[in-house]
């Protein structure tokens, strides 16, 4: 099919390769299938350690809920709005099973405010939803493939925007030589490119190579227009500009996964093969989704490593006090320490967050400040 669009309209940008490759409806990567990650899938997750993430995340969103409910709206009186939750890139609903999971057991009040969005572009994913949430199917206000508008709460996204696909700059694109697919350099797709690499003050030396994701930067600019008021949570793995144009990362960062192996290739780009049948990833930019986010009306509160955005919220609500040695409290412990030791999950993803007409205290979160290695 890739072959026959290409031969029918010429090459492919790589961002409408690997959007076709991910996402075609019937023979894209997270179309095929209802969860991709986890032991028996392709990576991991922060969800796959268990349900520690989501506890701590939940304690964040009620603090949120919180200075919302308390701080009046500017532009409204009277009672205070619902608390709108919603999940950018939600898949079957895992994540947002184990918030509502601990917000029930330990603030039912706040468990009892919210309304859940889950936005996902798999309809198998989305299939899957309600039966993965069981009790709490009853908090789902909606499902669907794109943001919901108007929103009084939270806006999420987990491993979100690294799935998103002038002079001396060109742009590799995707071609056919006879069954097989290529890679091509030509001119620039749009002028958009030289200008996102403009605005975070890249500097990019001959032979480097770089991936700009467009769609992460037009995904925050649909978030901020999504949210009335309250508060953008982006949890994902990057760098800054300097970090991620430098030659450290003079090859790019486009690169693929299955069965939790990065494919290396001397037959050209493992991105480029077995479209549909591996997971395609590169860092995200966190300049650009700074810059991005403050175009649009979001005021950035703070960029954080994981490690310090959970230890802060597992010390403010007491989760990671010892609970004895059952089986299961050493399983909580040990996904735990996964999702906080330096050097793994906990300085490879960041957390950003956010805020849109909101006024009020430092949150939890972010109480190391803006530690980020």
């Amino acid at each position: 099919m890739i072959r026959d669009r290409i031969r029918a309209s010429g090459p492919l940008t790589v961002a409408q390769f690997v959007d076709l490759a991910l996402y075609h409806e019937d023979l894209g990567y997270y179309a095929r299938a209802g969860q991709r990650s986890g032991r028996a899938g392709d990576f991991f997750t922060s969800v796959d350690l268990g349900p520690a993430f989501g506890e701590l995340l939940a304690v964040q969103l009620a603090e949120m809920r919180q200075i919302l409910a308390g701080a009046p709206h500017p532009a409204r009186h009277g009672a205070p709005p619902g608390f709108d939750l919603v999940e950018a890139g939600a898949g079957n609903g895992r994540l947002a099973r184990d918030i509502l999971d601990y917000a029930a057991a330990h603030n039912p009040a706040f468990h009892d405010a919210i309304r859940l969005h889950l936005v996902e572009r798999s309809p198998r994913a989305r299939a899957g939803q309600a039966a993965v949430l069981g009790c709490h199917a009853a908090v789902l206000a909606s499902s669907t493939d794109r943001l919901p508008r108007g929103m009084t709460g939270v806006i999420y996204a987990n491993e979100l925007l690294d799935a998103m696909r002038d002079d001396g700059l060109r742009e590799v694109s995707v071609d056919a030589d006879g069954d097989r697919l290529i890679t091509r350099e030509g001119a620039l797709s749009t002028p958009r490119i030289a200008k996102y690499l403009r605005s975070v003050d890249a500097r990019l030396e001959p032979g480097w190579f770089a991936e700009v994701n467009l769609a992460a930067v037009d995904w925050v600019r649909e978030a901020a227009g999504s949210l009335d008021r309250g508060y953008l949570i982006v949890v994902d793995y990057g760098h800054q500009a300097p970090g991620l144009y430098s030659a450290a990362h003079a090859s790019g960062t486009l690169t693929t996964y299955r069965q939790h192996a990065s494919e290396h290739r001397e037959a050209g780009p493992g991105w480029l093969m077995e479209p549909g049948e591996r997971d395609i990833t590169s860092h995200v930019d966190f300049t650009g989704v700074a810059v991005a986010g403050r175009d649009a009306g979001l005021r950035l509160l703070g960029i954080v490593d994981q490690t310090y955005f959970l230890l802060a919220l597992g010390l403010a609500s007491g989760a990671l006090e010892d609970g004895g040695g059952s089986p299961r409290e050493i399983e909580r412990r040990l996904a735990l320490k996964t999702l906080l030791l330096p050097g793994g999950l906990g300085s490879t993803h960041k957390a950003m967050i956010f805020a849109k007409s909101v006024d009020g205290p430092g949150l939890a979160g972010l109480s190391f400040g803006g530690r980020v290695t």
